[in-house]
């Protein structure tokens, strides 16, 4: 009776250990009894008869990613690495066909994607498989999900996550990127320098304008005075020609009085010929002389109106 004690408690303890089995959340189990299906147990504590049933296994109802690399060849010849992430779950009232259906079912989608990317990216330029990622994404999931209802598992979602081509067509997309950059920058240069011309051009000439219209004004205002002079003198019966001989003396020691009156200036009359150097100094003597003749016929007239008003 010792003896036997021991035993039925440890046999005990094993039928009631084969008896009760516990689901955790978002799972299931499949029981079989004697190598046959016989049920799907979900989250909780669930009960089988030890010896006869078993647990067969277990599926997570969570929702899992596979990360799957295609390498492909565009339509202009280029090859890419395109990464397509999928998101899948078991649907769980098919449990029974994810289970028994399927061996390896990240297998299966990898070929699905395989089949879809070399399908899609080669009718594509190596610029298209970059804008148009999403149609492939698309493409997959809808080719996913009609073959994978079959076998119990519900693609959630596909996602093309990376585009990597050859390494060399990278650095020639690079180069042209940089190009074109390049390219903008001179026409926008370019064009700042043909603004900057076409001001300066205007400045310039607007300073002309004035400069011009200063000339003039000062020319203007030369010949007034010159008019006023001449007025002047004709008052002290003085002709016009020798009141302009009279002007051009005095212009001409006033220019030597301005050159003159500057410290270290220097004042050169180079002529084009000897002759034109004689006739020069000739016209400066004659200049003086009439300067003295017009000096001494304006102090004679100064007397003589003295005398008549007396």
């Amino acid at each position: 009776m010792i003896f036997f004690t021991p035993l039925i408690v440890i046999l005990s303890l094993a039928i009631l250990y084969g008896t009760f089995f516990i689901v955790k959340q978002q799972s299931a189990a499949v029981v079989e009894r004697f190598g046959k299906f016989t049920s799907v147990r979900h989250s909780g504590l669930q009960l089988k008869i030890p010896i006869i049933d078993r647990v067969a296994g277990r599926l997570s109802l969570r929702i899992q990613q596979l990360d799957v690399v295609v390498e492909t060849k565009t339509k202009d010849d280029v090859f890419v690495k395109v990464k397509v992430s999928v998101q899948y779950m078991v649907i769980k009232d098919k449990v029974y066909d994810a289970f028994y259906k399927l061996d390896y079912p990240q297998d299966q989608i990898t070929s699905y994607v395989f089949d879809v990317v070399r399908a899609e990216v080669p009718k594509m330029i190596l610029d298209d498989v970059f804008e148009k990622k999403d149609d492939i994404a698309i493409a997959v999931k809808s080719e996913l999900n009609d073959a994978m209802k079959n076998y119990g598992f519900d693609i959630i979602k596909t996602l093309v996550t990376d585009i990597d081509p050859d390494a060399q067509v990278k650095e020639s997309m690079n180069r042209i990127n940089a190009s074109e950059r390049e390219k903008v920058a001179a026409q926008f240069e370019g064009d700042a320098q043909r603004i900057l011309i076409v001001e300066r051009a205007k400045a310039e000439a607007e300073s002309k304008r004035l400069q011009g219209q200063g000339i003039a004004d000062q020319r203007r205002e030369i010949a007034r005075g010159l008019e006023d002079s001449v007025k002047v003198l004709n008052g002290v019966d003085i002709n016009s020609q020798e009141a302009s001989a009279l002007i051009v003396v005095t212009q001409h020691y006033d220019t030597l009085q301005s050159v003159g009156s500057e410290s270290n200036s220097n004042l050169i009359l180079l002529p084009n010929s000897p002759q034109a150097g004689s006739e020069m100094l000739n016209n400066m003597v004659a200049s003086f002389t009439a300067s003295n003749q017009i000096g001494e016929e304006m102090k004679k007239a100064a007397l003589r109106k003295e005398k008549g008003n007396k």
